[in-house]
């Protein structure tokens, strides 16, 4: 019998795939917590065949193409690997962007009846990367069929993720999302990350402040990696690298002392630059103090222009949280 485990990150897989878990384990490595949503279109092309897609547009680009070889290759389309396996364990771990890559495949697996039946979620509640192979072997999470009512909570909660407002968002909250564990504190999580009614600045952006001031000086001291201390579960590395330029590098900052940037490969990549960067002494200006105590507003000062799902956050459409949903 052959099991595929999906899951949502690489490491995670990698230490599944060290475990022993299945025959095959492949990361889905999509990040929606960040960015534009991606298009009906675009989303159809990362799952079909792979022949024609842009490098970094498959859902098979990040696997290694030898792993991929005993399996029969890397153009696979998902379900078409899928249907060729007994059983695919989805292994979706608890933080938030996870949790929206589950809720976007559950509302594909809608249109593909016939495979449904193979499908079982795995209810994960622990950090896979956390675990040593050795351990990840015995774990046992309690697993359940993809059900009717399972499809069609997700399909509400990613339909509602990608409206043009957070309202349909929000509204979950009053519905009964038990199916999916791991929802309802997503759905809050993401909420947080709008803007705050009395700073313009979501809970990560304000926990880089909050960092600051508690004397963490160093960009790399900020960083969710440090999961005890950054505390919030939204952003990855490459997002708070780029929150982080943002409070430092407006009209009006919050922060000083970035001595690098901008925050992408190419800076990674030269170790000049790189040591630049991981030597900046950062501080909080007078708007950054002002925003800790809830005395001014960033968005007052700065032009906003980022994306929270399917909803285009500007100063004119700035949707706020406090913590009740609040109309721009």
């Amino acid at each position: 019998m052959t099991v595929l485990i999906l899951t949502a990150d690489s490491s995670s897989a990698g230490a599944l795939r060290q475990a022993g878990r299945a025959d095959i384990v492949i990361p889905i490595e999509l990040r929606f917590v960040w960015g534009p949503p991606k298009s009906e279109a675009e989303l159809a092309e990362f799952v079909a065949t792979g022949t024609t897609q842009r490098s970094g547009s498959h859902w098979l680009d990040h696997v290694s193409s030898e792993y991929m070889k005993k399996f029969g290759g890397s153009n696979f389309a998902l379900i078409e690997l899928c249907q060729r396996c007994d059983t695919v364990e989805l292994w979706m771990e608890t933080d938030p962007n996870a949790q929206l890559v589950l809720i976007w495949l559950l509302d594909y697996l809608r249109s593909e009846a016939k495979s449904v039946s193979r499908f079982q979620l795995r209810y994960v509640d622990s950090m896979l990367t956390d675990a040593e192979p050795k351990h990840l072997a015995n774990w046992r999470f309690d697993a359940g069929p993809v059900t009717n009512d399972l499809l069609e909570i997700a399909s509400l909660a990613w339909q509602a993720y990608r409206s043009q407002t957070p309202q349909d968002w929000f509204s979950l909250l009053n519905r009964n999302l038990s199916v999916l564990p791991q929802l309802r504190r997503c759905v809050l999580e993401m909420l947080e990350e709008l803007p705050w009614r009395a700073t313009g600045l979501g809970a990560s952006e304000t926990r880089i402040l909050e960092l600051i001031s508690a004397g963490y000086d160093r960009p790399f001291a900020l960083f969710p990696h440090l999961r005890q201390r950054f505390q919030r579960r939204v952003y990855g590395y490459w997002e708070v690298g780029s929150l982080l330029e943002g409070l430092a590098l407006a009209p009006v900052p919050a922060i000083s002392g970035l001595a690098e940037w901008p925050f992408e490969l190419e800076m990674h990549n030269l170790r000049v630059r790189h040591e630049r960067y991981k030597a900046s002494r950062l501080s909080l200006t007078p708007l950054g103090k002002a925003i800790l105590e809830q005395a001014d507003d960033f968005s007052r000062h700065n032009p906003i222009h980022r994306w929270w799902g399917g909803t285009e956050l500007t100063n004119d459409r700035l949707w706020r949280w406090d913590p009740v949903l609040i109309a721009p």
